[in-house]
């Protein structure tokens, strides 16, 4: 089980492990639906990117987010932006609510697993919302009641609901830190670029780290185009949440309960959920089970009513 306990998107080893080619990927939590723009940009692979392009990207970003730009950082992809900033938290008494992303429990050397609604010691404490996997969502006011130095919010799933975002309050927090994904919501995992939100002073020490060049000039392009996309951002939060009700409906009509605040993913509770990893990847579809909670399955979105369909039929199988 490990190849696909780790992480969501084992298809090349589910494809060697259990044969066939036409896959239903439902491991991940990515929009199964891509901004469609990229085809029509054009980037100079022979030019080094250009700093006004950065700058572009992060004032971009800044808008979409709520913030000023001086708050922003883009980085090559969320996964590195935590690690950073957590090694410049080492020496901090950290916690980090659990389950969710094992990347949050080594950011920060010696930090302990803690739950959302215990009180602990800890200086620093990191957590994501909405968590992942199971789409708890805490909301905004009782999370800046945090009584720490440090908040560390990774809202890599917070595109869908600006609402539970606490992106805005960077500014007025000291120590609040916040990580947000582009490739989960826009659909480009591929792209790899995120971004840290931060007082200045923070973020002075994170550039200096990721160097001159920290983004490729096609991530520089995409993401700038991509979050002025209005139309397209306003539609497609419409639509995940449409279709995370049917992804609802099908597992409901299989016995089968949902759990989650997030659209872009769903959680249920079954007796051996690698059992029934197992049956609907025999069924070429791949979902995401967890070594350390056996009966926990999660399902990304279908991208169209076919998909839906062939999961029901693989459910019901």
């Amino acid at each position: 089980m490990t190849p696909w306990t780790w992480h969501g998107g084992g298809i090349t080893a589910a494809r060697r492990h259990f044969g066939g080619d036409d896959w239903l990927d439902l491991s991940t939590g990515i929009n199964p639906v891509p901004w469609p723009g990229v085809d029509t940009l054009h980037f100079d692979w022979q030019a080094l990117p250009a700093p006004e392009d950065l700058r572009a990207l992060e004032a971009v970003a800044a808008a979409y987010f709520g913030v000023d730009p001086q708050f922003v950082c883009a980085v090559p992809g969320t996964e590195i932006g935590l690690r950073l900033i957590g090694q410049s938290l080492n020496g901090v008494r950290t916690a980090h609510v659990a389950p969710s992303y094992r990347t949050h429990g080594e950011m920060v050397a010696g930090s302990i697993a803690t739950q959302a609604s215990r009180s602990d010691a800890a200086e620093a404490l990191i957590l994501a919302n909405p968590n992942n996997p199971d789409g708890r969502l805490v909301d905004t006011e009782r999370l800046l009641a945090q009584d720490r130095p440090w908040l560390l919010v990774d809202e890599a799933f917070a595109d869908p609901d600006p609402d539970c975002s606490v992106a805005a309050q960077v500014a007025d927090r000291s120590g609040l830190i916040v990580f947000r994904s582009f490739g989960k919501f826009f659909g480009l995992a591929g792209v790899r670029l995120g971004f840290v939100l931060a007082r200045p002073e923070i973020l002075a020490d994170l550039r200096a780290v990721l160097g001159a060049w920290p983004l490729s000039a096609a991530a520089l392009a995409i993401g700038r185009a991509a979050y002025q996309d209005h139309a397209w951002i306003e539609q497609t939060r419409t639509r995940l949440w449409r279709q995370a009700a049917a992804l609802d409906a099908v597992l409901e009509d299989c016995g089968f309960s949902a759990i989650g605040a997030c659209p872009l993913f769903r959680l249920i509770t079954v007796d051996d959920g690698h059992a029934l990893f197992e049956r609907l990847a025999r069924r070429a579809i791949l979902t995401r089970p967890f070594a350390e909670q056996p009966q926990w399955l999660r399902f990304g979105l279908p991208a169209d009513t076919a998909g839906l369909e062939r999961l029901r039929d693989a459910l019901r199988g």
